[in-house]
């Protein structure tokens, strides 16, 4: 019964490069403004994903599982950026402004009531940060590395340790980390089952 295992193998391996194409693509759809359709159809084609490649064996070809490799990880450094901002902007109900280096602008606390206090940026770079930090992260995990979580996050907190005195900057960092984290996480374990 070896044709059946393969055409099975086959079906599945189409599938999953197709579903990771189409979460990629509405990924890319939310890159400048995050929005919740295509996000949630996105997470919705991973996680159906990963519950497939959970449950059924997939032993995918040298040159599939390199396809499946690169979507995978292109859809875990390009999604989580739009998936963070949306975590972060349901989390602080938008209250919180970005700035123009990828930061939070914070208000410094003023002295006369009605009197704005000086506007400064917390966190910059976080964007570009994020982006690297899921490039590890993936990475890590599919070549099966998981440890690179640990580096990653000791290396984030010690680099932004100055920056967390406000309670803002800590929020922001907590939520963001995590919602960054966890979307990479996800989609390297799928790819991860689904070449290893």
């Amino acid at each position: 019964m070896v044709f059946p295992d393969v055409l099975l193998t086959a079906a599945l391996s189409i599938l999953l490069v197709l579903a990771l194409c189409g979460a990629l693509a509405l990924v890319i759809l939310s890159l400048r403004k995050p929005a919740d359709v295509p996000l949630a159809a996105a997470g919705s084609l991973v996680v159906v994903c990963l519950l497939i490649v959970s449950v059924s064996p997939l032993n995918v070809p040298l040159l599939v599982g390199l396809g499946i490799a690169l979507l995978g990880t292109a859809l875990a450094i390009l999604g989580g950026s739009p998936v963070t901002r949306r975590v972060l902007e349901i989390a602080t109900h938008g209250r919180v402004e970005e700035g123009d280096n990828g930061g939070i602008l914070l208000r410094a606390p003023s002295i006369a009531a009605g009197s704005e206090g000086a506007v400064r940026e917390v966190l910059r770079g976080g964007t570009t940060i994020g982006y690297l930090e899921r490039i590890a992260v993936a990475l890590g995990i599919i070549s099966g590395f998981p440890e690179a979580i640990a580096v990653v996050v000791a290396l984030k907190g010690i680099g932004r340790f100055s920056e967390l005195a406000a309670a803002e900057a800590r929020e922001r960092f907590i939520i963001g980390t995590l919602a960054s984290l966890v979307w990479a996480c996800i989609v390297a374990a799928l790819v991860r089952l689904a070449i290893w």
